[in-house]
């Protein structure tokens, strides 16, 4: 079994341990040969009268960390995708009918096809390490557990939490693993492989009831109460979805077959459903915004840049608190605050104490582990305890003499190499830097409000600024979480410049008397998680109308803000901050103030349907995506993709725009474009756009095939809760 990447030695007692090493390749995966090397290794195991057997792992950080996705994204034909299904159905029934006991020893990721491995072995022991996570999250590229994991999973923790996890897609640390019943010891890495014998030697056992509370054990042991679960998880997917992505009504769908159905009847249902989600369009653009974001970690890598070990911050509002949350929780590394009071300063950390405190109360982490993240954060009114950082990152208002003022700070209290970073969001790096005595050191790197879930991070380098920065910067973002893109340095950057068009148009619609709610329920619809009218409200309308006259005076009358801003800024209605904005805001949520249509002069009178309002608002968004690649504010249609879906909340099912203009047809596009354009020029389409619609061409040729990746890599902390885009800046 030389090839195999199963390596099998048997003890003195006949346990036999199974290392799993993928040679070559940093995680273990699901490969197209991983079936025929463990039917191979099973049969070798037979031959040699074992009484038990150990998967463990080779590598240092991961079980199995996933599929090969690559293998889906060459799948032609549905046949295809079925076959994959079955075959590891197949694979996995073989090993839970082994005369042997079998016991998956987990130290790290067991994701995905790798947890449904793990579910097939008659036991499971994990470590209690932070780096130990197990999840299926398939539904984050829009599919489903294709090897038996919509079944076997339910079985073990019951319907209601197996729907909830493979619904989310969420992972999960192995002590709460354990208390779910998926996990049957949790214990040290040092004993880890002990512990595995000890339960291989054992036996099979019989199998375990879910450990369910007595009204959930009611409701899921009788039809009434099962069918009231799947119904109330389907309308909860519809209402969260917009119906867009398939597969979490499939996941539904072979959860309950696994509970309704007989055993065959309902692997088979997984089977069909699997195949059917892997030609779906959802799905093959969610797996190459997967693609993507995995090229894009090796965009502006040198792991020889000097490391990035200390931080500051200026200005303790919101956006400078979740710098600080960022840098210290994700990064771990110390960061100063500095803001004009004291308040700032205690509301920064503030910030951060009450993220943590609820990782407390829900025993996601440790008293010592919270005090031990809370004393890396630090702050003052002055610039004492800035001398050995290395990085200072400003997030104070759109002001340029104050940014130009800090950069002078800075060089004159840090260090020669301290590089400077503006979280501004409109403001021309150059601009700022135009003062600077080491212009090499100046950057800009602009945050998404909230800041703590928010993916998105654009990386502005001025013609001045050195590589060196450009990679420390990148290297950093990542630490903290982040896909970084780096940008041109022109006003908006990329992601506002492409937002503002989008949000101004639905600003005119509704003084042209579409009603607020009909508009941003057409956006939502065509897959946002908020309508444009509400977003505004939640990044600050005030904020806003600073951005607007910058983009204008920069790229011209396109750009121009309506006036109506102004008026409510003036009657103090700034959105969500202040009480009350395009909708008015209390304990219980939101609705519309139809007070402001009163103050801005406008009688409601619908006349376009919802089409047509998501049309005009998308069309100029597209537009401009077109000319900022035209114009090299962006690298490439990848990086545009990703910097709108990430920054903005694009619908990830259409890939991003410019997989969404492709999908489409330019001819398409630039055919609505310049109707619209026959009543209004600002909607004329631009050249490139013209051009490509009369030769056929689109923005993706022809790639070749992605290199080997898993269908979820291990995150460096497992989350408890789906971090959906909201408010952005």
């Amino acid at each position: 079994m030389s090839d195999s990447v199963f390596n099998l030695t048997v003890d003195e007692n006949k346990i036999a341990v199974v290392t799993i090493d993928v040679q070559g390749e940093k995680m273990n995966t699901l490969r197209s040969s991983f079936a025929d090397d463990l039917k191979a290794l099973l049969a070798e195991a037979k031959q040699q009268s074992v009484k038990g057997m150990v998967f463990i792992s080779g590598k240092s950080d991961n079980f199995i960390a996933g599929a090969d996705v690559k293998m889906l994204d060459s799948v032609q034909k549905r046949e295809d995708a079925l076959a994959i299904s079955e075959l590891c159905h197949h694979a996995f029934f073989d090993m839970e009918n082994l005369p042997f006991t079998t016991v998956s020893a987990i130290h790290g990721a067991a994701l995905g096809g790798g947890l449904e491995f793990a579910l097939a072995c008659d036991y499971r022991v994990g470590t209690d390490s932070g780096i130990t996570i197990i999840g299926l999250p398939e539904v984050q590229l829009g599919l489903l557990p294709g090897g038996g994991g919509t079944q076997r999973l339910t079985k073990i923790i019951g319907i209601q939490k197996g729907l909830e996890w493979m619904l989310t897609g969420k992972q999960i640390r192995a002590k709460q693993a354990k208390k779910a019943g998926v996990l049957d010891d949790c214990v040290p890495h040092s004993v880890l492989l002990k512990v595995a014998k000890e339960f291989a030697a054992k036996g099979k056992a019989p199998a375990k009831e879910p450990k369910l509370d007595t009204v959930i054990k009611l409701l899921e042991s009788n039809p009434f109460g099962r069918n009231f679960i799947f119904k109330k998880a389907k309308e909860n997917v519809i209402k969260q979805t917009g119906g867009h992505y398939p597969a979490p009504l499939l996941i539904i769908k072979a959860v309950r077959a696994s509970v309704e159905l007989d055993k065959l009847k309902a692997y088979k249902t997984e089977a069909e459903s699997f195949a059917t989600l892997v030609m779906s369009d959802e799905s093959k653009a969610l797996r190459s915004v997967f693609f993507a974001t995995t090229e894009m970690k090796k965009d502006w890598r040198n792991d020889d840049a000097p490391v990035i070990n200390k931080t500051a911050v200026l200005g303790g509002g919101l956006m400078g608190a979740g710098i600080a949350h960022v840098s210290a929780v994700k990064a771990k590394v110390p960061v100063r605050i500095k803001d004009v009071a004291e308040q700032g300063i205690s509301n920064a950390m503030s910030y951060t104490y009450k993220i943590l405190d609820k990782r407390l109360k829900r025993r996601i982490m440790s008293k010592a582990d919270m005090q031990l993240t809370m004393s890396r954060i630090t702050g003052a009114t002055d610039y004492s305890g800035f001398k050995n950082i290395d990085l200072v990152i400003e997030a104070v208002f759109e002001d340029l003499e104050l940014k130009q003022g800090m950069v002078a700070d800075v060089e004159r209290e840090c260090q020669e190499n301290t590089i400077f970073a503006s979280n501004t969001s409109s403001l021309p790096i150059s601009q700022i830097a135009a003062q600077a005595q080491r212009p090499e050191n100046v950057i800009g790197l602009h945050y998404f409000s909230p800041v703590e879930k928010m993916p998105l991070v654009e990386i502005i380098p001025h013609a001045g600024t050195s590589k060196e920065t450009i990679t420390r910067v990148v290297n950093f973002a990542r630490k903290q979480g982040k896909t970084p893109i780096v940008v041109k340095d022109t006003a908006g950057f990329y992601v506002n410049r492409i937002l503002a068009p989008y949000l101004n148009e639905a600003a005119n619609l509704m003084l042209a008397g579409e009603p607020i709610e009909k508009i941003d329920a057409a956006l939502v619809e065509f897959g946002f998680p908020v309508g444009p009218l509400a977003l505004l409200d939640e990044v600050g309308i005030d904020i806003g109308s600073k951005i607007a006259p910058i983009l204008e005076k920069e790229l011209g009358e396109r750009f121009k803000a309506p006036d109506a801003f102004t008026r409510m800024i003036e009657s103090k209605r700034l959105g969500r901050k202040t009480g009350r904005g395009f909708y008015e805001y209390d304990k219980k949520g939101k609705k519309v103030d139809e007070s402001v249509y009163e103050l801005l002069n406008v009688t409601p009178a619908p006349r376009l349907n919802k089409s047509e309002i998501a049309k005009r608002c998308i069309a100029q968004m597209l537009n401009e995506a077109v000319r900022c690649l035209d114009e090299g504010i962006i690298a490439s249609p990848r990086d545009g993709d990703i910097g709108a879906i990430f920054g903005i909340g694009f619908p990830p099912f259409f890939g991003g725009p410019f997989s969404y203009m492709d999908k489409l047809g330019a001819s398409k596009i630039s055919s609505d474009m310049s109707t619209l354009g026959s009543s209004n020029a600002i909607f004329t389409p631009c050249d490139t756009l013209v051009a490509m619609a009369e030769s056929g061409a689109k923005f993706y040729a022809a790639q070749p095939s992605p290199e080997p990746t898993v269908e979820s890599e291990p995150a460096e902390q497992a989350t408890d809760e789906a971090a959906a885009p909201s408010a952005k800046e």
